[in-house]
């Protein structure tokens, strides 16, 4: 697993479109601004979330293209996109698609689909079975790499996994990058998920709510990918957070309770026991998230905690990022 005291922190920033959709303000002008301004601002990584009806928003795939045209050094991620809700054959066109768009930059979080009742009804819209959706996900891994990986010498064309199979893949269009872009499983840390990030992804990207037990985890990580016999730097451990920045933090507090309200339709309680929240300051929420940079983590993707985001993206920049580079 990566070393924490060698590797690079990188820290990227999501881009809102959930919160354009919650304000009814799709447009596509104000998200390829704020992807212009975090990468001048200095973030490492731009990254997209992924719902149809659940929480709706526009598709990460095409606004990471977007972003990648008007954007040249960071890298491009999905937080997290649901590869069942398309087929794996049309997901693996897509993302081979956006990897020479955005030119190798390409990083995938890939995520099962969130355990609400929301989310298990957006699967029945689009004719996906919910039940033993974490398999379906690791088969659709399965079948995107056998496609991508296709082009090698004596390599299989054809995928005959539990729940998909495929033939003649060597015919669709491969990624920029060969083998395709990394795959990271965004997971909580149950001894299952540890298990088959270990063995099958090339990263590690939860929410988890307490650094302590991140820590835990991403040690385990680190056991399980050597006795998988794959390299220690295989699996970037990262993490998901959210942060709401204001210089009074019961004001902090009020948006971000107000934000979690609209996004999820719970409370801000209810989402802290299963997510990782901080607000108040850009330095206090800098010395939040430095517990679980000194737990191991190395790529920091934040969501700000804001329906109106923008306006905390400077201060965070400014005051946040080299506070915590400063660690590393």
């Amino acid at each position: 697993m990566a070393d924490s005291t060698t590797t690079p922190l990188r820290i990227g920033v999501l881009l809102p479109t959930r919160e354009q959709a919650i304000t009814d303000s799709f447009a596509a002008d104000p998200l390829l601004d704020f992807a212009r301004q975090a990468e001048q601002l200095g973030f490492d990584s731009l990254w997209a979330g992924d719902s149809l009806t659940a929480r709706p928003r526009l598709d990460p795939l095409v606004v990471l293209s977007a972003a990648g045209a008007v954007t040249s050094r960071v890298t491009l991620g999905t937080a997290a996109l649901t590869p069942a809700l398309r087929h794996p054959l049309v997901g693996a066109n897509m993302i081979s698609s956006l990897d020479h768009v955005c030119g190798s930059r390409l990083v995938l979080g890939l995520g099962s689909g969130f355990p609400m009742p929301e989310t298990e009804a957006e699967f029945a819209s689009v004719g996906a079975s919910f039940k033993g959706r974490v398999g379906r996900l690791d088969d659709i891994v399965g079948l995107w790499r056998t496609a991508w990986g296709s082009d090698r010498p004596g390599a299989p064309t054809d995928y005959d996994g539990k729940y998909w199979q495929a033939e003649g893949l060597d015919r669709l269009p491969r990624p920029h990058r060969p083998g395709g872009p990394p795959l990271w499983l965004a997971g909580s840390d149950t001894p299952r998920v540890l298990e088959r990030v270990a063995r099958d992804y090339d990263g590690w990207l939860p929410f988890l709510p307490s650094a302590e037990a991140y820590g835990v985890a991403r040690a385990r990580i680190a056991e399980l990918v050597e006795e998988a016999g794959r390299p220690a730097d295989a699996v970037t451990p990262a993490l998901y957070a959210t942060v709401t920045v204001n210089r009074d933090a019961a004001a902090a507090q009020a948006e971000l309770e107000h934000y979690i309200e609209h996004y999820y339709g719970r409370s801000l309680e209810q989402m802290s026991a299963i997510q990782a929240y901080g607000w108040g300051t850009a330095e206090h929420c800098a010395e939040w998230l430095a517990s679980y940079v000194r737990a191991g983590a190395r790529h920091l993707v934040l969501r700000i905690g804001s329906l109106d985001p923008e306006p905390q993206l400077k201060e965070i920049a400014d005051v946040l990022l080299p506070a915590l580079r400063s660690l590393a």
